[in-house]
């Protein structure tokens, strides 16, 4: 894995990490120290700050069950999307450079394969003397 993903993915850890550290705070502020109005302010709480408090206290589910095929279609299509963005297209003149050297390649391939070939089966012939 190289360095920049690798660096990339441990921001985005540290700032998850905060995130919730803020939404602990958050909600450890909103619970009132007076135990007899918590009832009240539970119920008058954000959205955001009740599932963080929720998200606190239960573990993450451990699911063995595979996702379904179209769960699976999709988040293969998805990964191709993301990897066709971080592809880096070659320019034109770099994909002439690059078309001309592969069919020089060949060429030069093709061309040292037919004399091999040709050496074998001359060889093959005056060894058995088959050919005249």
């Amino acid at each position: 894995m190289a360095n920049k993903d690798r660096n990339k993915r441990s921001v985005r850890k540290a700032r998850a990490q905060k995130r919730a550290e803020r939404e602990a705070a958050q909600a450890a502020s909103a619970a009132p120290s007076n135990p007899q109005k918590a009832e009240g302010v539970f119920k008058q709480q954000p959205a955001a700050v009740a599932k963080a408090a929720e998200r606190q206290g239960k573990p993450a589910k451990a699911s063995n069950k595979k996702p379904g095929l179209g769960r699976r279609i999709g988040n293969y299509l998805s990964a191709v999307r993301t990897e066709m963005k971080r592809v880096v297209w070659p320019s034109p003149d770099e994909l002439r450079n690059y078309s001309v050297a592969v069919i020089i390649s060949l060429v030069v391939f093709g061309v040292a394969l037919w004399l091999v070939d040709t050496g074998i089966v001359a060889a093959l012939v005056g060894y058995t003397s088959l050919g005249a």
